[in-house]
């Protein structure tokens, strides 16, 4: 983790801003909660616990930067809800998500899926590309399982009831 807050660091500080406490206490809170997707409230939330005289403001203006420079991707999954995603250490892309529409999970893909996309828009399209997003939107492992078993209970209930 000393090794990511560094590396933040040195990134703030080739653009003239500096580490601040309240900046230090927000890259933390995003670092101990990297499979999360937070939005700026749950930020600031898990932030006050550590900075008790941390604003909301200054946590909205810190996520914003660390957006500007590339250290997050704000992303919102369609529900009006902007969250913040850790950018991952050596990641040329944006990771992708899958979003289950039933119970509001998020899940990642760390695999880059589109390079052969990429390559056909910049060439058919003479349109440079810097970044890409995939968001997914369907019904999770999980909640799958749940329909299959609850359907299941109920071919089980009404076969017995005959």
């Amino acid at each position: 983790m000393e090794h990511r807050i560094e590396k933040i660091k040195k990134q703030l500080q080739s653009q003239s801003y500096k580490l601040t406490p309240q900046r230090e206490a927000t890259v933390l809170v995003l670092l101990e909660h990297e499979e999360d997707h937070l939005s700026a409230e749950d930020v600031y939330l898990l932030v006050k616990e550590k900075a008790p005289e941390i604003g909301l403001a200054t946590v909205y203006r810190t996520l914003e930067l660390l957006n500007e420079l590339e250290v997050v991707d704000k992303i919102n999954f369609g529900d009006g809800v902007s969250r913040y995603d850790l950018r991952k250490e050596g990641a040329n892309h944006f990771h992708h998500h899958l979003v289950c529409m039933e119970c509001g999970a998020v899940d990642e893909i760390q695999e880059d899926l589109l390079g052969d996309v990429e390559s056909i828009v910049e060439r058919d399209f003479q349109f440079k590309i810097k970044d890409h997003r995939l968001t997914f939107h369907g019904v999770c492992h999980r909640c799958q399982t749940e329909d299959t078993a609850a359907a299941s209970e109920t071919e089980e209930t009404e076969y017995s009831s005959k």
